[in-house]
């Protein structure tokens, strides 16, 4: 997690349950947006049974995960995660899954809705996350401005 990213339940609000109200980034980050992620399989299919909605937000949580890895992240570096639930009555499972898979002492921001279909026939569920890294070391800008200095001296002699 980036040091400059504070997570907080202002004390003028009821605490949320499993997630924060307020997630503030100051400074040099790294932003990185991720798509919602279904519960889908390597071969582009639906995981578990018609119906297993547990199934499906498991498989579309480790695709989260899977997706923050490409880019260094874990879910610790997530502030904010969308939810989208075809039934609301599966909400119990979805807040199980969800408190197994993030922080406890800094959850990210959360909103969950219920919508009436996702784009993907027989979907039960989708999560899309932000997350906050620290600036990347910018080895070839240091290498270009290096270059530059070594011109810049040779042009004054």
């Amino acid at each position: 997690m980036a040091s400059n990213v504070r997570f907080l339940n202002p004390n003028t609000m009821a605490k949320p349950p499993g997630y924060t109200y307020v997630v503030e980034a100051t400074g040099p980050n790294r932003v990185i947006f991720i798509a919602g992620q279904l519960g889908l399989d390597m071969d582009n299919n639906l995981v578990g049974e018609p119906g297993d909605f547990r199934a499906q937000a498991m498989k579309a949580v480790e695709n989260l995960k899977l997706a923050l890895a490409s880019v260094g992240a874990t879910v610790n570096d997530v502030v904010k995660i969308t939810n989208y639930l075809v039934d609301v009555s599966h909400l119990p499972i979805f807040r199980e899954v969800r408190e197994a898979t993030f922080s406890k002492t800094a959850p990210p921001a959360s909103t969950t809705v219920a919508i009436s279909q996702l784009a993907r026939p027989g979907a039960l569920f989708e999560i899309e996350a932000i997350a906050v890294l620290p600036a990347k070391a910018r080895k070839n800008a240091t290498k270009r401005g290096r270059a530059k200095s070594k011109r810049a001296r040779r042009k004054r002699r």
